[in-house]
């Protein structure tokens, strides 16, 4: 299944912090793939809009990101929250 971000309405506001983790995991999980998607055509100038960032600004922020990610995922394993490995994000 493929998560949109309209996907992970509900669970944010759920009472359960273990849902609005996963929300948070899924929401950014989406958001690094868009972002890794721009900068690969950023670097193969294939992009269909002028970017008013630098790319190495972009990469900076999915850099970011992505141990945002790594460190949402120890956290998860630390407290036994399934994030649901098996869907595609």
């Amino acid at each position: 299944m493929n998560f949109r971000l309209c996907d992970t309405v509900e669970m944010m506001f759920s009472d359960d912090y273990k849902k609005r983790f996963v929300a948070e995991y899924v929401q950014t999980k989406i958001r690094y793939k868009k972002l890794h998607r721009m900068t690969t055509k950023y670097e193969a100038g294939t992009l269909d809009f002028e970017p008013q960032c630098s790319l190495e600004l972009l990469k900076e922020q999915k850099m970011h990101m992505g141990n945002y990610i790594h460190t949402l995922e120890v956290r998860a394993e630390i407290e036994n929250i399934l994030l649901l490995s098996l869907i595609h994000i």
